[in-house]
């Protein structure tokens, strides 16, 4: 039996947590959750979220409210019954109702070694505070910023030769790879 999976994220940080969790026998992902697509460029062309296309190229239902906090969000994402959300690079603070809403909670792939770091860009954080290392953390989401319970870390050098790309780059990697290792123990 296979756990329903909602996966929530934006950014293309989240897209090998996505890709990892689709492709593993023991994850059904029911429901993508991304940001609208939002105007870019000189001509303000609508652009799809990277998750979203993602999602697309895995065929997988995708949901882009936006406000996950509405109560027309959390019906549709209760339709779907998952068993757990996995939160990556989203970019909303969920409700409490939201959290609650599957039987194994809510977790999070987040690219620092919390709780350093909170919140957005801790990226581009760690290396203007001259941090010699960063990682990934995988956490139970609640109701705070960055907040909920440690479960597992995972902890990398910032080499000298690293920007914030490079780094980007090593952390949607082992945030996908220490997520895999997360769940079954969680």
């Amino acid at each position: 039996m296979s756990i329903r999976v909602t996966f929530m994220g934006t950014a293309e940080l989240a897209c090998p947590s996505l890709q990892a969790l689709a492709s593993d026998a023991h994850y059904e992902v029911v429901q993508v959750i991304t940001q609208p697509d939002r105007p870019q460029g000189r001509d303000l062309k609508l652009k799809p979220s990277p998750v979203k296309e993602a999602a697309l190229a895995l065929g997988l239902d995708i949901f882009q409210p936006e406000k996950v906090r509405c109560v027309e969000a959390r019906q549709i994402i209760a339709s779907k019954k998952p068993d757990l959300i996995v939160v990556a690079a989203y970019g909303q603070i969920l409700p409490q109702s939201l959290l609650d809403l599957p039987r194994l909670g809510c977790l999070n792939v987040h690219a620092s070694l919390l709780p350093k770091h909170r919140g957005a860009a801790p990226i581009q954080w760690a290396i203007l505070n001259d941090d010699s290392e960063t990682g990934v953390t995988i956490m139970r989401v609640d109701a705070g910023l960055d907040t909920g319970d440690i479960l597992t870390v995972e902890k990398t050098a910032i080499l000298a030769s690293d920007n914030a790309q490079t780094l980007h780059d090593r952390l949607a990697l082992m945030g996908a790879r220490l997520l895999l290792q997360t769940i079954p123990n969680y």
